[in-house]
């Protein structure tokens, strides 16, 4: 209902404001409206709002891959969007910063989406021609099997998530928890995800590699993290928005991973998400971006546990 009540009001928005419109792999989500029905039911809601009925001229594809973190988000995004121009046609994949970055810039796809600065995944010469969107704000969270949370493990100092992730501390009972051996479940180093929390919470050390539970899909990471006994990981707030996501996060240095505490500036572990295309996008591309990044969109974009860049009281970390 709530959709519909938004599809609604902007569509009717149009209706009056405007006399002409603006006329992967397997985890990839496609979102297209095109149909006659959601045509018709569309132009039918603006004639009840506003006396009028206009058409959205608006029409084309629109391709996107990247970041598993920025995902949800991007799905999301689309389904709203789609909700209001139905005669576009979005499809987006997952696969890693590293490869949307490479991707965009090849020109394969409209959008790469990445957790973060081109510069810090391609060739300079690769990254010069690409346009940064920055779109939302991501925090990223330690999360730890039930196990290991209810034997006590539900805060660690920063030196001692280093020492986890380094692999030099290999049992949970050095850190006050059970006698249990750790179980890393890490990420390629092509993951934007891997960059981000390296370098903020790990400060620049190494992630030490599980190559037989290694994944930068998030989803399947989170599921590895709450199958395995004595497991710890780390994901986007963005999936563990859900009442029981069967994992317990961690707090760093006492300060709980939350949206609250990313915005005050007191946990560390949070960077920009970016869409880069490929030179100006193209205007159905633009509409995209501008939707995702408009006031509108911004308290679902909290909802599901993403930043507003806006309202960040520190800039910088």
């Amino acid at each position: 209902m709530k959709r519909k009540i938004m599809a609604l009001v902007m569509t009717a928005i149009v209706a009056t404001g405007v006399l002409a419109g603006c006329g992967g792999n397997s985890d990839s989500t496609s979102t297209s409206g095109s149909s006659e029905g959601s045509t018709s039911e569309s132009s039918a809601s603006a004639s009840a709002a506003s006396g009028e009925a206009a058409a959205d001229e608006l029409s084309g594809t629109i391709t996107a891959a990247g970041s598993s973190a920025l995902k949800p988000l991007a799905d999301d995004a689309a389904e709203y969007f789609n909700e209001l121009h139905p005669d576009v046609s979005i499809t987006i994949d997952a696969g890693g910063s590293g490869q949307g970055l490479q991707q965009v810039a090849d020109g394969t796809v409209d959008i790469g989406n990445s957790d973060v600065t081109a510069e810090e995944k391609l060739d300079a010469s690769m990254a010069e021609g690409l346009v940064d969107h920055q779109v939302c704000v991501i925090t990223m969270a330690p999360i730890v099997n039930p196990d290991v949370a209810e034997a006590g493990v539900t805060d660690l100092t920063k030196d001692q998530l280093i020492s986890i992730f380094t692999g030099e501390t290999t049992n949970w009972s050095e850190v006050g928890g059970p006698d249990e051996d750790i179980v890393l479940i890490t990420r390629p180093e092509s993951s934007g995800t891997r960059a981000t929390f390296e370098k903020y919470a790990l400060d620049g050390n190494k992630e030490a590699s599980n190559t037989s539970m290694e994944t930068d899909d998030s989803g399947v990471l989170l599921q590895n993290v709450r199958d395995t006994k004595g497991a710890i990981g780390y994901v986007a707030l963005s999936y563990l928005t859900g009442e029981d996501t069967g994992v317990s996060t961690v707090a760093i240095d006492g300060v709980e991973p939350t949206l609250e505490n990313t915005y005050n500036g007191t946990y560390p572990v949070w960077t920009y998400e970016h869409m880069y295309t490929n030179g100006e996008p193209n205007e159905v591309a633009q509409a995209f971006l501008d939707y995702i990044m408009s006031d509108d969109y911004g308290t679902r974009m909290e909802e599901l546990g993403y930043g507003v860049s806006s309202k960040m009281t520190v800039t910088e970390h």
